[in-house]
């Protein structure tokens, strides 16, 4: 509908416990819509899909009443929520957005002496999607045995935990322990196809070379964040 604000959504950044465990405070940037004290936001990705309302908002440790887009607040919700809740997910609109366990990405490696390595099918991947750090494996086009650093190719990649995505989400990716390229995501998929099975068709697809541009990949820590005392 034309003139229709869009749907909140912010990246959990950072969570804390706050008054002995009687407040969760989800710490973030807000990537689109406004969001106000009462409203109901979902908590999605890693598994968790669950409705919960906001308490109160804090822009640089004061009480705001409706940011809005690119605003860094922190978002304040009863404290049960702190046991589900964790870097990486996010706070949304209910039903605006989904989590997924796999994709597929036009992928684009960088040179060698920048980081770049060939990817082949089943190689792994340090995705970082949004704020969360997770594994993907690769399954190439057919007829591709490797995708070779300054080349670019549509691939599926599968999820070791579920993620909120959207299609065109931009997201960088290392290997062993380097910045190695850059993705932007395509499609979105359900899960990984069975142990011994073809893989569906994907619409994978060779690009072949590219001039590209170095891909800045931001570290982040994988790991479940650790909920601190406050």
């Amino acid at each position: 509908m034309p003139g229709e604000p869009p749907a909140f959504l912010m990246t959990v950044e950072d969570v804390f416990v706050l008054d002995q465990g009687r407040l969760a405070m989800a710490a973030g940037r807000i990537e689109r819509g406004r969001v106000r004290r009462g409203d109901e936001v979902a908590i999605v990705g890693f598994g968790t899909e669950e409705n919960v309302r906001v308490t109160g908002i804090r822009d640089g440790g004061r009480e705001t009443d409706e940011p809005g887009a690119c605003a860094n607040v922190a978002l304040l919700l009863p404290g049960a929520v702190a046991a589900v809740l964790e870097r990486g997910q996010v706070l949304a609109a209910p039903g605006s957005i989904r989590a997924y366990g796999a994709l597929t990405a036009d992928l684009a490696v960088l040179a060698e002496d920048e980081g770049g390595a060939e990817v082949r099918t089943g190689d792994t991947l340090d995705c970082y999607l949004r704020g969360a750090a997770v594994v993907g494996t690769v399954t190439l086009p057919p007829g591709l045995d490797a995708l070779r650093p300054l080349h670019r190719a549509t691939v599926r990649i599968d999820l070791d935990r579920p993620v909120p995505l959207e299609s065109g989400h931009r997201f960088a990716f290392r290997r062993h322990g380097r910045a190695a390229g850059s993705g932007t995501v395509t499609r979105l998929l359900g899960s990984a196809p069975a142990a011994g099975s073809e893989p569906p068709d994907d619409g994978l697809q060779q690009i072949g070379p590219v001039d590209l541009q170095r891909a800045a990949a931001v570290p982040a820590d994988r790991r479940r964040h650790r909920i601190s005392g406050a």
